[in-house]
């Protein structure tokens, strides 16, 4: 790059930036102080990303470069700001406005909502803000888009430490994401806070630093249940000798670390460690919430044995993840970061592929590792098409709140068999990368 090409780029961000002014000029709740304070903390959100990338070691003419899709990021998510989804309407902006009414951190202690506790502090946090909720529950969110970016800067350079394009363009792609976009700024939704620190985690780990690796996945693991999706590749790298096994200690230390300020605060201990156990029974009698998964493939008002055909699920999933530990270690020789790379993407498609009471959502971590392991190698591109074609459609039905594609065959009508078939087919393509990849002749002993 030179400074005549991305100067013009430049331009069109910083145009982008200033434009954002207009969105959030408008926005319906508050008034011109509280839109004025939107507005510059979407700045400051830019402000960090590019900060961000001057730690991370670009030159001037890639920073220029990064403002374009750095001010179409923040364009986009300040034209999102106002829409209220029933998600907010009805769960979001309850509990905000009982941390409002109940004295801040003083409610923590009390039984709001079904998140786990870290969530709690933040919602205690902004209700002593003077900006409507709705704003501040998307700027949090916001805020992890970019520290998910920096997680797959870190994982994209690790594959190609002499690159700097590609760990870039994976920053910038993850900005501008459908599912990630709409995830945050759009639907109010908080998947970037555990998938970014995933991302960090499984960078740590490659580079060396298992203690941090796993401390960041404890924190992950209390901000989100789901990201026990891809826990079994750190069982895998103890086998490999990849984590010391007291290093596993970290991930319950920090997963309590995040408990104690509501202990604290007056919080009973059975609420807190209560929460995911109430997450995983509150949908039991669906086995699908509109996931592009196994069940996707049963035709509407299907007759099945709902309890039967979870446990099968479950039992599928353990044996998937059992099968990438097995494989990983049978062949340990070649399990070299790349293979665990892959199997960290096929963990998190497969296994909420097979489980029963999935929501669209929850293809949340195979959409930002499907996109970076696709800037490592492109030639596993089609995965990430496919997972996002499949993800970002399951959120539109959601949103929507009608079916895209209903196709009918033999008589039977299957609401979301598009996209169910488009994550199988990723599913399919992954697992037969890692078995490639598996299959290939391991290197030379150094003699």
């Amino acid at each position: 790059m030179n400074r005549s090409t991305v100067l013009p780029w430049a331009g069109a961000g910083l145009f982008l930036l200033g434009l954002g002014l207009l969105p959030a000029g408008a926005l319906s709740l508050g008034g011109p102080a509280a839109h004025t304070a939107v507005y510059l903390l979407l700045l400051a959100l830019a402000g960090l990303a590019l900060w961000l990338l001057r730690r991370l070691g670009l030159g001037r003419e890639q920073m220029l470069a990064a403002l374009l899709p750095i001010g179409l990021a923040v364009f986009l998510r300040a034209l999102l700001l106002d829409y209220q989804s029933a998600d907010y309407q009805m769960f979001l902006s309850q509990w905000a406005a009982t941390f409002r009414d109940s004295g801040g951190f003083a409610a923590v202690k009390l039984p709001i909502g079904n998140y786990n506790a870290p969530y709690l502090y933040f919602l205690a946090a902004i209700s002593y803000l003077p900006i409507p909720d709705l704003y501040l529950i998307k700027l949090f969110s916001i805020l992890f888009d970019g520290i998910l970016a920096w997680g797959g800067f870190r994982l994209v350079r690790h594959f190609t430490p002499g690159d700097k394009n590609r760990p870039l363009l994976c920053f910038c792609l993850l900005l501008l994401l459908p599912t990630v976009v709409t995830n945050g700024a759009f639907w109010g939704q908080c998947d970037a806070l555990y998938g970014a620190l995933v991302l960090h985690a499984l960078s740590s780990t490659l580079e060396g630093h298992p203690y941090t690796s796993l401390i960041l996945l404890g924190v992950a693991f209390s901000c989100k249940l789901q990201t026990v999706f891809i826990l079994p590749l750190w069982g895998a790298l103890v086998l490999l000798r990849r984590v010391p096994l007291r290093a596993l200690l970290c991930f319950p230390a920090a997963y309590a670390a995040t408990c104690v300020p509501a202990l604290l605060l007056g919080k009973p201990l059975g609420d807190i460690l209560g929460v995911y156990l109430g997450q995983a029974s509150e949908y039991s009698d669906y086995l699908n919430l509109n996931a592009p998964n196994l069940y996707a493939f049963l035709p509407y008002d299907a007759q099945v044995d709902t309890a039967a055909a979870a446990r099968l699920g479950i039992l599928i999933a353990f044996a998937l993840a059992l099968a990438v530990i097995a494989a990983l270690w049978l062949l340990r020789r070649r399990a070299d970061d790349r293979v665990l790379l892959t199997a960290a993407v096929l963990l998190a498609v497969g296994v909420p592929f097979f489980l029963p009471h999935m929501h669209e959502r929850y293809f949340f971590l195979a959409d930002v590792l499907s996109l970076a392991w696709a800037c490592a190698a492109p030639r596993f591109s089609p995965a990430a098409l496919l997972v996002q074609l499949s993800s970002f459609g399951a959120y539109v039905v959601v949103l929507r709140e009608a079916y895209t594609r209903i196709i009918a065959l033999g008589g039977k009508l299957y609401p979301m068999l598009c996209e169910g078939s488009l994550m199988l087919g990723a599913l399919v393509f992954t697992a037969a990368a890692f078995a490639v990849q598996l299959r290939r002749r391991p290197p030379a002993p150094e003699t």
